[in-house]
């Protein structure tokens, strides 16, 4: 076996450097053009799915209102403002960010297990968190000790990861044609609790939260903004900052001990972050599958391998994707509105197993 522990020129020293590892389209420079495009692309989708709804409206009454509010002026149409400031504009935004945590989530968890096929919703992470915010909406904060919608989903996140983490392991080594395996067995274990949890709420509740499991930002407010966007922002900046290590990660524990990296800490970092950004997403927007499935594997056939390029790409990246999924979940079925959940799934399962037919046994 090769030793990928000292040199600098090895395999593992040159991706932890971020060297070009595989076919890509964008490296060096390109990767700020990229960038810029992704963002720009973010800005025009966000415009499009405020002026798109039940009543479609101008951009340009979209940009006057928005300014209006930015600049502090008056309004000049006290019920578009109404529209699109107070109900179509914190949508959006909640839509961005649950597709830029989600998908930086999935980052994380790929990096944690060193497999493109991991993701928060196949290996069981997004359901546990449902379940945990499934108890304290049904039953309130005494379902689980007291605690919020956030701060159960994340406890019963974390719970499922380990779960996963434990029997996908054997000798104290993880297997990874077990760990989809393992996924889905978990994952299916929280949605029968959940469903059992289903039974007992009242049948009135019941439509509501079962739209909310298959994932929808419809009634998103204001209030719903200020935790995701902190928790999504920090996590991101620790990620950015452990990108290096990350690289490491992903050429094997021996290697990237041998590079400096303390492994077991690493590991139990990647695990507190991408449960924290999936519970937060899921308390907020419900149970959105295969975002972090797609958009990390896209954003790494992009730019390559290195997470420092691979973190800024997928988040925005994400942030555009579940935007648009949103205007096609408000179009697809008008004057109806169907669950995000629905379109994410549909393009995420072929996805899967497209990205499984090529990857024998799940193997990185």
């Amino acid at each position: 076996m090769p030793d990928t522990r000292t040199a600098a020129g090895t395999p593992a020293a040159r991706q932890a450097g971020g060297s070009r590892r595989g076919p890509h389209m964008v490296s060096g420079r390109a990767t700020g053009v990229l960038i810029a495009g992704l963002t720009a692309a973010l800005v025009a989708v966000t415009i499009a799915a405020i002026s798109i709804g039940s009543v479609n409206l101008p951009a340009g009454a979209v940009w006057r209102v928005v300014g209006a509010h930015v600049t502090g002026a008056s309004s000049p149409d006290p019920l578009r403002d109404q529209v699109i400031w107070e109900i179509r504009t914190p949508r959006v935004l909640v839509a961005a960010l649950a597709g830029a945590g989600l998908s930086v989530a999935g980052v994380a968890l790929q990096a944690l297990v060193r497999n493109p096929l991991a993701d928060p919703y196949v290996l069981g992470v997004s359901a546990g968190a449902s379940l945990g915010a499934v108890l304290v909406i049904s039953f309130g904060a005494a379902a689980l000790g007291g605690i919020g919608v956030t701060g159960a989903a994340f406890t019963t996140a974390v719970l499922s990861v380990l779960a996963v983490y434990a029997l996908a392991q054997r000798g104290g080594r993880l297997l990874d044609s077990r760990l989809v395996l393992a996924g889905v067995a978990v994952g299916y274990l929280c949605s029968a609790a959940t469903s059992y949890v289903q039974l007992q709420v009242n049948p009135a509740e019941l439509q509501g939260l079962m739209f909310w499991l298959m994932g929808s930002v419809a009634g998103a407010a204001w209030s719903d903004l200020g935790l995701p966007a902190a928790v999504i922002a920090a996590c991101t900046a620790f990620l950015l900052l452990q990108g290096r290590n990350m690289n490491a990660l992903m050429a094997g524990d021996d290697a990237a001990a041998g590079l400096g990296t303390s492994v077991q800490a690493l590991r139990i970092s990647l695990l507190v972050i991408a449960s924290l950004l999936t519970a937060t997403c899921v308390s907020v927007v419900g149970g959105i599958g295969f975002v972090g499935l797609m958009v990390p594997h896209a954003a790494r056939f992009l730019v390559g391998a290195d997470h420092r390029r691979v973190l800024p790409v997928a988040s925005l990246a994400g942030a555009v994707f579940l935007v648009a999924v949103d205007i096609a979940a408000r179009t697809a079925d008008r004057p109806n509105e169907l669950p995000i959940g629905i379109f994410t799934t549909g393009l995420g399962v072929p996805f899967f197993l497209w990205l499984l037919r090529r990857r024998p046994g799940g193997a990185h």
